[in-house]
């Protein structure tokens, strides 16, 4: 439960640091984006919530679907970083702004990390089985 209060905590200063990205691409002008980050904050928002009722419920069952949903939020971070660098050529006057973007996208991959660790943790609380560096196949 300590080592899950950690990883809480650390959720909460990335949750932080997106708020203030937010602000601050809130008062510039936006760009049109071909970038929908709706898909994966709704999925991270997600795997934290399932982390936390899986820990709540002792639920290795809930715990091991968020382990399986962090590689589609990988993918995700992937294709939108890949996007801003490609716009950040086109688009060099608004390098700052795409660099902000990217922060969002990288913080939100960090927030599935951590509810990925938390899951791992249920798992191992409840099975005694440390599933953590393993694929979700094994």
């Amino acid at each position: 439960a300590l080592k899950i209060n950690n990883d809480l905590e650390r959720m909460g200063d990335l949750a932080k640091n997106i708020a203030k990205r937010a602000v601050w691409l809130g008062k510039r002008d936006p760009i049109d984006l071909p970038i929908d980050f709706r898909q994966m904050a709704m999925q991270v928002q997600n795997m934290v919530k399932q982390s936390l009722d899986a820990f709540v419920t002792a639920s290795p069952a809930i715990a091991r679907q968020v382990r399986a949903e962090d590689d589609e939020v990988d993918e995700c971070r992937s294709r939108i970083r890949d996007q801003i660098m490609k716009l950040i050529e086109l688009r060099p006057e608004r390098t700052e702004y795409l660099l902000k973007l990217n922060s969002v996208s990288k913080h939100l991959e960090r927030l599935a990390d951590m509810a990925t660790n938390v899951a791992e943790d249920v798992i191992y609380m409840v099975e005694g089985e440390i599933v953590r560096h393993r694929s979700n196949d094994e």
